[in-house]
């Protein structure tokens, strides 16, 4: 195999982890390449989509479909990811055109499982989840880009009863506060002028090392890194805010206005069932908190309509708590049974039909208070971090502070500059900006 070619599907911890990935492929010789070009496909996948396994069997379906087609030989088809961990050897009897199944905590070893299927050995399965982090085993980091993600912790101890994470990811781990600091320093040493922490629960981290070291340690020491003018993180877990990290939106002015704080329901009885660890008023009260520390905090949330027993009275608390709020924006899906977690073994399931009309009635009211949050900003000045070409001549696109695109025309422009515009319209998804200064001319 000479060359790569690296799919995610999912969340941003898979986008981090899909970066690594090809990091590790290149520092031991291979070279990156267009998907139909490639030697090597690394399916990256995630399970907490539905039909996250569907998908992944009709991607190698197609992928084989287009190898017999074009008379080529079948690239090996390397799956790792979530979907990996949950399915493990099921994938290569379900889909006899894999050649490897990696878990996520194992990608670390994928050139060496590479050079034994090159060796070989055949329907090659790794899920284990060992005790040594495979952060310390990955090469240096070598991504160059104007905003970055930067995994910090994974795993999950909370046992939400919809959500698979404790069994692909394991249990709660933080990465060591010097690793986190180093790789900070290589992403902005590259160029990265904006850092997201990532985790499952990003906010549960502890220093390995030094367990009075929490979140609100890590986020003021990222900040001090030299070249970080930006600093974000997702996803948090409610039971796990603490006052030092309610602070630090107050007193770090790399701090983005930022906050995604996911509720999943705006029913105390609904959040019971889901194992949640917390009711509404507890939610409520932290983001009045957030919001005194940071009084122009956007915040955004995740949503599950249609769990197991929910009625339409728990589905209108819902809708309240969106009104509550006033999220800037919010992920919602329908719930889907996940196997093996308590949920799915529930007799109370809810019609796909309700399922799918509760849906759209909150998305309704989720883009209503998005556009409304982002038509307030009109007429406002803010710094936008210039991050792609958008499609239009010399039409750029930013992030906000609050994380809304901003689309700015300007022939001066380049990704990584830092720019001061003015916002003169607003849609659900995204602004339109107007340069007024370039606050700083040094591109990435």
């Amino acid at each position: 195999m000479r060359t790569f070619s690296v799919k995610s599907f999912g969340c941003q911890m898979n986008v981090y982890d899909s970066e690594r990935i090809a990091e590790a492929l290149a520092a031991d010789g291979l070279i990156a390449a267009e998907e139909g070009e490639a030697d090597l496909l690394v399916l990256n996948t995630c399970h907490i989509r539905e039909k996250a396994a569907e998908k992944l069997y009709s991607e190698v379906g197609r992928i084989s479909k287009r190898a017999r087609k074009s008379g080529t030989e079948k690239p090996v088809i390397a799956v790792t990811g979530c979907v990996a961990q949950a399915e493990g050897g099921e994938i290569m009897r379900r889909a006899g055109a894999v050649d490897l199944v990696v878990g996520p905590q194992a990608y670390h070893r994928l050139p060496e499982l590479l050079r034994a299927h090159a060796g070989g050995q055949k329907d090659i399965v790794d899920l284990d989840m060992p005790a040594r982090s495979k952060f310390d085993q990955l090469p240096a980091r070598v991504r160059r880009a104007p905003s970055v993600f930067l995994t910090v912790q994974e795993g999950c101890d909370k046992f939400c009863a919809f959500c698979v994470v404790p069994y692909t990811r394991g249990s709660e781990a933080s990465r060591p506060l010097s690793g986190i600091i180093a790789e900070a320093t290589i992403l902005a040493q590259g160029g990265a002028r904006e850092i997201t922490l990532l985790g499952q629960n990003v906010n549960a981290w502890r220093d390995p090392a030094n367990h009075s070291a929490d979140f609100g340690t890590l986020l003021r020491a990222v900040a001090a890194v030299p070249g970080v003018e930006r600093l974000r993180y997702t996803t948090s877990h409610p039971r796990d805010v603490s006052e030092a990290m309610v602070r630090a939106h107050a007193e770090i002015p790399q701090m983005m206005p930022y906050l995604h704080l996911p509720v999943q329901s705006g029913s105390d009885r609904i959040l019971a069932a889901m194992n949640r660890k917390h009711d509404r008023r507890f939610y409520m009260d932290l983001i009045a908190r957030f919001r005194a520390a940071r009084p122009d905090l956007a915040i955004t949330s995740d949503f599950i309509v249609g769990f197991p027993g929910e009625t339409e009275a728990d589905f209108e608390e819902t809708l309240s708590i969106v009104d509550a709020v006033g999220y800037a924006q919010a992920f919602s899906f329908k719930y889907s049974p996940r196997v093996g977690t308590p949920a799915a073994e529930q007799d109370d399931q809810i019609g796909e039909d309700v399922k799918a009309e509760r849906l759209q009635r909150l998305q309704e009211r989720i883009l209503a208070n998005a556009l409304s949050f982002n038509r307030s900003m009109v007429g406002q000045r803010c710094d936008i971090l210039i991050e792609r070409r958008g499609r239009r001549p010399d039409q750029w696109i930013g992030k906000s502070p609050w994380l809304q695109s901003v689309v700015v025309t300007d022939a001066a422009l380049e990704p990584g500059q830092i720019v001061n515009v003015e916002l003169v319209a607003a849609g659900p998804n995204s602004l339109e900006g107007r340069m007024v200064t370039m606050t700083t001319a040094v591109a990435w």
